[in-house]
């Protein structure tokens, strides 16, 4: 049985998907929470297998939540459930740590699949958040400029731990021109440090795998 909690600011929404899932011997409703603040209390004391998540609710929001839920070490997987599918709203959620998105409109049975699926540690997206995201691989959004070849190439010296001088000296380029080719780099990543700036560079898979020491 996959215990589950729901997370949800509105009363009706919360008392419909625990009638819903009341009626599958598959799954138990362990607890409720109107915000996610609440959400953290909850589950720590009802340890649930996956957590049904509202993104935009009062106080601490669904995004905060989620990333709270991953850096508190709880081992409940996270199923986005909202009427929201911007990329303001997905990409954040996803990048918190979500196992999956799905919108409000999902049929039963496709939801009770997807929780299925969720406690399994499988990735559950609905079809229009699946596009979005296959749209974000494909085409930078806005304000997410590709990095030119020089400039990843100065991330790449800075990650292997050059200073700027030596990255200058490595490229045959000025000091002054390593410093700025550092910050276009943090504007199109949308940092402000070398340090975020590379660690971002790996997580968008543009300076290849991170070696672990």
């Amino acid at each position: 049985m996959i215990k589950l909690l729901i997370v949800d600011d509105h009363p009706v929404v919360r008392d419909g998907l625990r009638g819903m899932f009341a009626g599958d011997d598959r799954f138990q409703v362990l607890g409720e929470a109107a915000d996610g603040a609440e959400a953290l209390v909850v589950a720590r004391d009802v340890d649930p297998d996956v957590v049904l998540m509202d993104l935009r609710m009062p106080g601490m929001d669904g995004v905060s939540t989620i990333r709270a839920m991953r850096t508190q070490g709880f081992r409940a997987r996270v199923l986005v459930l909202t009427t929201y599918d911007s990329d303001s709203d997905v990409l954040p959620a996803i990048k918190a740590g979500a196992t999956g998105y799905l919108l409000k409109d999902t049929p039963r049975e496709e939801l009770f699949r997807a929780v299925s699926a969720a406690h399994r540690g499988e990735s559950v997206l609905s079809p229009a958040v699946a596009g979005r995201l296959m749209g974000e691989l494909r085409s930078p959004a806005p304000g997410r400029e590709p990095l030119s070849q020089r400039e990843l190439e100065v991330l790449g010296l800075i990650a292997q731990g050059c200073s700027n001088r030596e990255a200058a000296t490595r490229l045959f380029i000025s000091e002054a021109t390593v410093k700025t080719h550092l910050l276009h780099a943090y504007a199109k990543l949308g940092v402000r440090d070398r340090a975020a700036a590379v660690a971002t560079a790996f997580e968008r898979g543009l300076l290849g795998t991170r070696r672990e020491p």
